[in-house]
Protein backbone atom coordinates (compact mmCIF):
# COMPACT_ATOMS: atom_id res chain seq x y z
CA UNK A 1 0.00 0.00 0.00
CA UNK A 2 2.78 2.36 0.93
CA UNK A 3 4.70 1.65 -2.30
CA UNK A 4 1.56 2.36 -4.35
CA UNK A 5 1.22 5.81 -2.73
CA UNK A 6 4.92 6.60 -2.98
CA UNK A 7 5.03 6.99 -6.77
CA UNK A 8 2.05 9.41 -7.07
CA UNK A 9 3.41 11.39 -4.13
CA UNK A 10 6.80 11.74 -5.80
CA UNK A 11 5.20 12.87 -9.05
CA UNK A 12 3.05 15.41 -7.18
CA UNK A 13 6.10 16.77 -5.34
CA UNK A 14 8.02 17.16 -8.58
CA UNK A 15 5.13 19.02 -10.22
CA UNK A 16 4.77 21.29 -7.20
CA UNK A 17 8.48 22.14 -7.19
CA UNK A 18 8.45 22.95 -10.90
CA UNK A 19 5.29 25.05 -10.55
CA UNK A 20 6.46 27.16 -7.65
CA UNK A 21 9.96 27.63 -9.06
CA UNK A 22 8.42 28.95 -12.27
CA UNK A 23 6.04 31.15 -10.31
CA UNK A 24 8.91 32.61 -8.34
CA UNK A 25 10.70 33.44 -11.58
CA UNK A 26 7.60 34.96 -13.12
CA UNK A 27 6.79 37.02 -10.04
CA UNK A 28 10.33 38.04 -9.18
CA UNK A 29 10.57 41.55 -7.78
CA UNK A 30 12.30 44.09 -9.97
CA UNK A 31 14.88 46.85 -9.69
CA UNK A 32 13.76 49.97 -7.90
CA UNK A 33 14.64 53.63 -7.48
CA UNK A 34 14.19 55.78 -4.38
CA UNK A 35 14.33 59.52 -3.64
CA UNK A 36 13.46 61.24 -0.38
CA UNK A 37 14.28 62.23 3.15
CA UNK A 38 13.06 64.32 6.04
CA UNK A 39 12.01 63.63 9.62
CA UNK A 40 8.98 63.74 11.86
CA UNK A 41 10.40 65.92 14.61
CA UNK A 42 7.67 68.11 16.05
CA UNK A 43 8.02 71.82 15.23
CA UNK A 44 9.82 73.53 18.07
CA UNK A 45 7.60 75.85 20.06
CA UNK A 46 9.20 79.24 20.43
CA UNK A 47 10.24 79.74 24.01
CA UNK A 48 10.56 83.17 25.61
CA UNK A 49 12.29 82.98 28.98
CA UNK A 50 10.85 86.38 29.89
CA UNK A 51 12.58 89.68 30.50
CA UNK A 52 15.97 89.58 32.15
CA UNK A 53 16.42 91.07 35.56
CA UNK A 54 18.25 94.35 35.79
CA UNK A 55 20.02 95.89 38.81
CA UNK A 56 17.85 97.63 41.36
CA UNK A 57 15.01 95.13 41.33
CA UNK A 58 13.63 95.99 37.84
CA UNK A 59 13.27 93.60 34.94
CA UNK A 60 14.19 94.65 31.43
CA UNK A 61 11.48 95.05 28.83
CA UNK A 62 8.99 97.01 30.96
CA UNK A 63 8.69 94.51 33.82
CA UNK A 64 8.86 95.10 37.52
CA UNK A 65 10.66 93.91 40.61
CA UNK A 66 9.18 92.29 43.68
CA UNK A 67 10.04 95.13 46.13
CA UNK A 68 7.93 97.55 44.15
CA UNK A 69 4.81 95.40 44.37
CA UNK A 70 4.60 96.17 48.11
CA UNK A 71 3.50 99.84 47.82
CA UNK A 72 0.72 98.84 45.44
CA UNK A 73 -0.79 96.49 47.99
CA UNK A 74 -0.92 99.06 50.72
CA UNK A 75 2.36 98.48 52.47
CA UNK A 76 3.63 101.98 51.75
CA UNK A 77 3.75 104.42 48.86
CA UNK A 78 0.92 104.70 46.34
CA UNK A 79 -0.53 107.27 44.00
CA UNK A 80 0.90 107.67 40.53
CA UNK A 81 3.74 105.25 41.17
CA UNK A 82 1.32 102.45 42.12
CA UNK A 83 -0.73 103.19 38.99
CA UNK A 84 2.39 102.77 36.83
CA UNK A 85 3.14 99.46 38.50
CA UNK A 86 -0.43 98.29 37.85
CA UNK A 87 -0.13 99.25 34.18
CA UNK A 88 3.14 97.31 33.89
CA UNK A 89 1.48 94.20 35.38
CA UNK A 90 -1.50 94.52 33.05
CA UNK A 91 0.78 94.94 30.01
CA UNK A 92 2.80 91.87 30.94
CA UNK A 93 -0.33 89.72 31.34
CA UNK A 94 -1.77 90.97 28.05
CA UNK A 95 1.43 90.22 26.12
CA UNK A 96 1.67 86.72 27.58
CA UNK A 97 -1.97 85.99 26.75
CA UNK A 98 -1.60 87.26 23.18
CA UNK A 99 1.55 85.21 22.61
CA UNK A 100 -0.20 82.04 23.80
CA UNK A 101 -3.18 82.69 21.55
CA UNK A 102 -0.96 83.28 18.49
CA UNK A 103 0.90 80.03 19.07
CA UNK A 104 -2.37 78.11 19.39
CA UNK A 105 -3.65 79.66 16.15
CA UNK A 106 -0.48 78.55 14.34
CA UNK A 107 -1.11 75.00 15.54
CA UNK A 108 1.97 74.65 17.76
CA UNK A 109 1.63 71.76 20.17
CA UNK A 110 3.64 68.84 21.38
CA UNK A 111 1.67 66.52 19.08
CA UNK A 112 0.28 68.48 16.10
CA UNK A 113 -1.97 66.95 13.46
CA UNK A 114 -0.05 65.33 10.61
CA UNK A 115 -1.29 63.81 7.35
CA UNK A 116 0.39 60.78 5.80
CA UNK A 117 -0.57 60.12 2.18
CA UNK A 118 0.32 57.45 -0.37
CA UNK A 119 -0.36 57.79 -4.09
CA UNK A 120 0.49 55.10 -6.63
CA UNK A 121 0.42 55.38 -10.40
CA UNK A 122 0.72 52.43 -12.77
CA UNK A 123 1.88 53.47 -16.24
CA UNK A 124 2.31 51.65 -19.49
CA UNK A 125 5.93 50.70 -20.10
CA UNK A 126 6.07 53.06 -23.09
CA UNK A 127 6.59 55.88 -20.57
CA UNK A 128 10.37 55.41 -20.70
CA UNK A 129 10.96 59.16 -20.62
CA UNK A 130 9.41 59.22 -17.15
CA UNK A 131 12.05 56.78 -15.93
CA UNK A 132 14.71 59.09 -17.36
CA UNK A 133 13.11 62.05 -15.54
CA UNK A 134 13.13 60.18 -12.22
CA UNK A 135 16.75 59.12 -12.75
CA UNK A 136 17.72 62.74 -13.41
CA UNK A 137 15.87 63.96 -10.31
CA UNK A 138 17.55 61.30 -8.16
CA UNK A 139 21.03 62.19 -9.41
CA UNK A 140 20.68 65.97 -9.00
CA UNK A 141 18.19 66.57 -6.17
CA UNK A 142 19.07 68.18 -2.84
CA UNK A 143 17.25 65.79 -0.53
CA UNK A 144 19.04 67.14 2.53
CA UNK A 145 16.94 70.32 2.81
CA UNK A 146 13.21 70.98 3.15
CA UNK A 147 13.20 73.19 0.05
CA UNK A 148 15.02 70.53 -1.96
CA UNK A 149 12.60 67.78 -0.91
CA UNK A 150 9.62 69.99 -1.79
CA UNK A 151 11.17 70.51 -5.23
CA UNK A 152 11.57 66.74 -5.64
CA UNK A 153 7.87 66.27 -4.90
CA UNK A 154 6.87 69.03 -7.31
CA UNK A 155 9.08 67.78 -10.14
CA UNK A 156 7.88 64.19 -9.72
CA UNK A 157 4.20 65.10 -9.75
CA UNK A 158 4.82 67.38 -12.72
CA UNK A 159 6.57 64.57 -14.64
CA UNK A 160 3.58 62.30 -14.00
CA UNK A 161 1.08 64.99 -14.97
CA UNK A 162 2.88 65.40 -18.29
CA UNK A 163 2.18 61.78 -19.29
CA UNK A 164 -1.59 61.19 -18.89
CA UNK A 165 -1.60 59.12 -22.07
CA UNK A 166 0.34 56.42 -20.21
CA UNK A 167 -1.80 56.29 -17.05
CA UNK A 168 -3.28 52.83 -16.59
CA UNK A 169 -3.84 52.30 -12.86
CA UNK A 170 -3.97 54.34 -9.68
CA UNK A 171 -4.54 54.18 -5.94
CA UNK A 172 -4.58 56.70 -3.08
CA UNK A 173 -4.69 56.63 0.71
CA UNK A 174 -4.42 59.37 3.33
CA UNK A 175 -4.63 59.38 7.10
CA UNK A 176 -4.61 62.12 9.74
CA UNK A 177 -2.92 61.40 13.02
CA UNK A 178 -0.66 62.91 15.66
CA UNK A 179 2.96 63.42 14.80
CA UNK A 180 3.96 60.81 17.38
CA UNK A 181 2.33 58.00 15.39
CA UNK A 182 2.62 59.48 11.88
CA UNK A 183 6.23 58.36 11.44
CA UNK A 184 5.27 54.73 12.04
CA UNK A 185 2.58 54.89 9.36
CA UNK A 186 4.96 56.63 6.92
CA UNK A 187 7.66 54.02 7.46
CA UNK A 188 5.13 51.21 7.14
CA UNK A 189 4.01 52.37 3.71
CA UNK A 190 7.52 53.16 2.47
CA UNK A 191 8.95 49.82 3.63
CA UNK A 192 6.04 47.93 2.07
CA UNK A 193 7.00 49.38 -1.32
CA UNK A 194 10.74 48.91 -0.88
CA UNK A 195 10.21 45.24 0.00
CA UNK A 196 8.90 44.67 -3.53
CA UNK A 197 12.31 45.48 -5.00
CA UNK A 198 15.02 42.90 -5.43
CA UNK A 199 17.54 45.74 -5.37
CA UNK A 200 17.47 49.52 -5.08
CA UNK A 201 19.63 50.29 -8.09
CA UNK A 202 19.42 54.08 -7.68
CA UNK A 203 18.84 55.93 -4.41
CA UNK A 204 19.15 59.51 -3.15
CA UNK A 205 17.93 59.79 0.45
CA UNK A 206 19.04 62.68 2.67
CA UNK A 207 21.72 63.54 0.11
CA UNK A 208 23.23 60.05 0.12
CA UNK A 209 23.45 59.09 -3.56
CA UNK A 210 23.86 55.39 -4.26
CA UNK A 211 23.75 53.56 -7.57
CA UNK A 212 23.21 54.81 -11.06
CA UNK A 213 24.46 51.60 -12.68
CA UNK A 214 24.65 51.20 -16.45
CA UNK A 215 21.64 49.50 -18.03
CA UNK A 216 21.86 45.79 -18.67
CA UNK A 217 19.66 43.18 -20.28
CA UNK A 218 19.42 39.64 -19.01
CA UNK A 219 17.09 36.68 -19.20
CA UNK A 220 13.55 37.44 -20.31
CA UNK A 221 14.43 41.07 -21.02
CA UNK A 222 16.54 40.18 -24.05
CA UNK A 223 13.45 40.13 -26.28
CA UNK A 224 13.04 43.86 -25.68
CA UNK A 225 15.92 44.72 -28.00
CA UNK A 226 15.10 45.03 -31.68
CA UNK A 227 17.51 44.81 -34.55
CA UNK A 228 18.66 48.42 -34.11
CA UNK A 229 19.47 47.86 -30.44
CA UNK A 230 16.63 50.09 -29.16
CA UNK A 231 14.40 49.15 -26.28
CA UNK A 232 10.94 48.24 -27.51
CA UNK A 233 8.38 47.73 -24.72
CA UNK A 234 5.97 44.90 -25.41
CA UNK A 235 2.32 44.86 -24.41
CA UNK A 236 1.24 44.19 -20.82
CA UNK A 237 4.36 45.73 -19.25
CA UNK A 238 4.21 48.52 -16.70
CA UNK A 239 6.02 51.08 -14.55
CA UNK A 240 4.77 51.82 -11.03
CA UNK A 241 5.56 55.07 -9.21
CA UNK A 242 4.71 55.48 -5.52
CA UNK A 243 4.68 58.75 -3.58
CA UNK A 244 4.61 58.61 0.23
CA UNK A 245 4.28 62.03 1.87
CA UNK A 246 4.08 63.30 5.45
CA UNK A 247 2.80 66.85 5.95
CA UNK A 248 1.77 69.15 8.77
CA UNK A 249 -1.96 69.79 8.89
CA UNK A 250 -4.61 67.95 6.92
CA UNK A 251 -4.45 66.81 3.32
CA UNK A 252 -7.18 64.71 1.73
CA UNK A 253 -6.63 62.76 -1.49
CA UNK A 254 -9.59 61.84 -3.68
CA UNK A 255 -10.27 58.19 -4.36
CA UNK A 256 -8.48 57.45 -7.62
CA UNK A 257 -10.82 55.79 -10.12
CA UNK A 258 -10.48 57.98 -13.22
CA UNK A 259 -7.93 60.20 -14.99
CA UNK A 260 -9.55 63.28 -13.45
CA UNK A 261 -9.30 62.03 -9.85
CA UNK A 262 -5.70 60.94 -10.47
CA UNK A 263 -4.92 64.41 -11.82
CA UNK A 264 -6.49 65.99 -8.72
CA UNK A 265 -4.49 63.78 -6.37
CA UNK A 266 -1.20 64.52 -8.14
CA UNK A 267 -1.90 68.27 -8.15
CA UNK A 268 -2.77 68.24 -4.47
CA UNK A 269 0.46 66.51 -3.47
CA UNK A 270 2.53 68.67 -5.78
CA UNK A 271 1.22 71.82 -4.11
CA UNK A 272 2.59 70.91 -0.66
CA UNK A 273 5.12 73.56 0.34
CA UNK A 274 8.40 73.15 2.17
CA UNK A 275 6.89 74.64 5.36
CA UNK A 276 4.36 71.80 5.62
CA UNK A 277 6.42 68.94 4.16
CA UNK A 278 7.95 66.75 6.87
CA UNK A 279 9.12 63.74 4.85
CA UNK A 280 8.77 62.31 1.36
CA UNK A 281 9.65 59.06 -0.43
CA UNK A 282 9.43 58.65 -4.19
CA UNK A 283 9.76 55.00 -5.22
CA UNK A 284 9.52 53.52 -8.69
CA UNK A 285 10.02 50.19 -10.37
CA UNK A 286 11.56 49.11 -12.63
CA UNK A 287 14.52 51.48 -12.49
CA UNK A 288 17.16 49.67 -14.54
CA UNK A 289 16.73 50.01 -18.29
CA UNK A 290 15.45 46.83 -19.84
CA UNK A 291 13.80 45.64 -16.63
CA UNK A 292 10.04 45.15 -16.78
CA UNK A 293 6.92 44.62 -14.69
CA UNK A 294 4.59 42.06 -16.23
CA UNK A 295 0.86 41.68 -15.73
CA UNK A 296 1.57 38.84 -13.28
CA UNK A 297 3.89 41.14 -11.31
CA UNK A 298 1.19 43.80 -11.13
CA UNK A 299 -1.40 41.30 -9.87
CA UNK A 300 0.99 39.88 -7.29
CA UNK A 301 2.53 43.07 -5.89
CA UNK A 302 -0.03 45.80 -6.59
CA UNK A 303 -3.50 44.30 -6.10
CA UNK A 304 -4.79 47.58 -4.66
CA UNK A 305 -4.39 49.46 -7.97
CA UNK A 306 -7.59 50.22 -9.87
CA UNK A 307 -8.08 50.89 -13.55
CA UNK A 308 -8.23 54.58 -14.53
Amino acid sequence: MFKKLLKPLAVFSLVAVLFFSQADGALAARSGGRIGGGSFRAPSRSYNPGPSRAPGGYYGGGGFGFPFIIPFFGFGGGGLFSLLIFMAIAGFIFRSFRSTMEQDELGYSSNPTVSVARLQVGLLAQARTLQADLDRIAQTADTGSAAGRAQVLQETTLALLRHPEYWAYGSSQSEQTGINSAEAKFNQWALAERSKFTEETLSNVNNQLIGGVAPSLTGNNANLVNQTGDLTPTENEYIVVTLVVGTLGQIQLPKVNSPETLRQALSRLGSVGSEQLLAVEILWTPQASGDTLSTDDMLAYYPNLTLV
